[in-house]
């Protein structure tokens, strides 16, 4: 699968309070078409430190998320070590949202790119820290 440039927030719930008011926010992300069901992953950092993955429906029993991950995502190209990296200093018990977007818009310019010998080099978000919009 070609993937385009990624960024990605971690969402941290303490106590693993992960409550459904969450669930319609993500819903409108993935209805809106600003990521895919596939974009999302979740994890509870064990008792003993390494992160488990969690189920969805675990957190969202009523499905007001679309859980369609056939369609793929940039969070399935995530392995363990990616997950343990990003949600590092996560408290254990803690259930952790990943949310992972892609810039879909250059999956085409990112694959043939690759096919040609090149490399994406850098991909910065303008604006973020009182500069530009």
């Amino acid at each position: 699968m070609a993937v385009g440039p990624v960024e990605y927030l971690v969402i941290a719930f303490p106590g693993s309070r992960f409550t459904g008011a969450v669930a319609p926010a993500l819903a409108d992300a993935v209805s809106s078409g600003a990521v895919r069901a596939g974009d999302l992953a979740f994890v509870r950092r064990t008792e003993g430190g390494a992160p488990a993955p969690v189920d969805l429906r675990e957190l969202d029993p009523e499905g007001v998320v679309p859980a369609d991950t056939a369609e793929g995502g940039a969070a399935a190209v995530l392995s363990a070590e990616d997950i343990d990296r990003l949600d590092q200093g996560v408290p254990a018990g803690d259930v952790v949202a990943i949310v992972v977007r892609e810039d879909l818009w250059t999956t085409e310019l990112a694959r043939t790119a690759r096919e040609a010998g090149g490399t994406f080099v850098a991909h910065e978000r303008l604006g973020a820290h009182g500069t530009g919009t």
